[in-house]
């Protein structure tokens, strides 16, 4: 749950999580509810609400967490439809995409909203907001993004043909008429 905390407070916010709906397994954190935990076995795979993982001495959030945490009062900016696109392909957000922001500061994590208030992922400022914009200048740097599990879908379907084609024999197959 420390790391949940950890997490969460890098945003200067606070979410109400009942500790005691929590559970932990190997090292991913769910949320349950009081009638789910109580029927839960041990060693399970997957159950209830899952908030995130412990990759080493990192956390790593579900989308699920960001959203909450973007209800509550937190590090937030809004993006514009263009850099919201590019920032959920990937991309780092540069000063001129940013709509509106809650006086961020260089090295604060923030919350990437698009203008409907849908959390887009999370990022940290490289540079101070105030001022005049540097075209060339990243504003803030991309940690993950929505689009980040298409991403990985794609790299492993890749990866997957690659080595089937690896596998395959040297001689083209030829069919046989009968």
């Amino acid at each position: 749950m420390k790391e949940i905390n950890d997490f969460v407070a890098q945003f200067n916010a606070s979410i109400p999580l009942n500790e005691s709906r929590i559970v932990r397994s190997r090292n991913r954190y769910y949320l349950l509810s009081k009638k789910l935990k109580q029927q839960v076995p041990k060693g399970f795979f997957y159950v209830g609400a899952y908030l995130g993982a412990v990759k080493g001495a990192s956390f790593f959030p579900s989308f699920l967490l960001l959203a909450m945490l973007a209800e509550s009062k937190a590090n937030k900016l809004v993006v514009d439809k263009k850099t919201a696109w590019l920032f959920i392909c990937g991309r780092d957000i540069f000063q001129q995409g940013i709509l509106k922001e809650n006086n961020l500061k260089k090295g604060d994590y923030t919350l990437i909203m698009n203008k409907y208030n849908e959390c887009l992922g999370f990022g940290k400022i490289m540079h101070n907001l105030r001022g005049v914009p540097d075209a060339n200048k990243v504003a803030v740097k991309n940690i993950l993004d929505i689009g980040d599990f298409i991403r990985r879908e794609k790299r492993q379907s890749r990866q997957q043909r690659s080595s089937r084609l690896h596998c395959s024999s040297s001689k083209p197959h030829k069919p046989t008429r009968k």
